[in-house]
């Protein structure tokens, strides 16, 4: 077995908790014991929604959250149609606010 492999499920494991020593007869009772304890303070069920923070959390919580809308698509299309518009009036239409070509 590879390092990377034996690093990849050690980290499954906790450390120190769960050996092959500790499982076995009686006389490792007292670390299974260990084992069932560190197992039993770990919390159950689903996780706790955490809060969105920051204007783009905020976002992704309104829009790709648990109800997922387009409204980012068309967010897109009108924020390129603003800046090309504001690209075309800087480079172009600027020059002709006095007079004609």
């Amino acid at each position: 077995m590879s390092f990377i492999t034996r690093r990849g499920l050690s980290t499954l494991i906790p450390p120190k908790v769960a050996s092959p020593n500790a499982i076995g007869g009686a006389q490792d009772a007292a670390r299974m014991q260990r084992v069932v304890s560190f197992y039993e303070k770990l919390p159950r069920g689903p996780a706790p929604d955490v809060k969105a923070k920051g204007l783009l959390g905020r976002y992704q919580a309104r829009y790709f959250g648990k109800n997922p809308s387009a409204a980012p698509i068309v967010h897109v299309i009108g924020g390129l149609m603003l800046m090309g518009y504001g690209m075309n009036y800087y480079f172009h239409l600027r020059h002709h606010k006095n007079n004609a070509h």
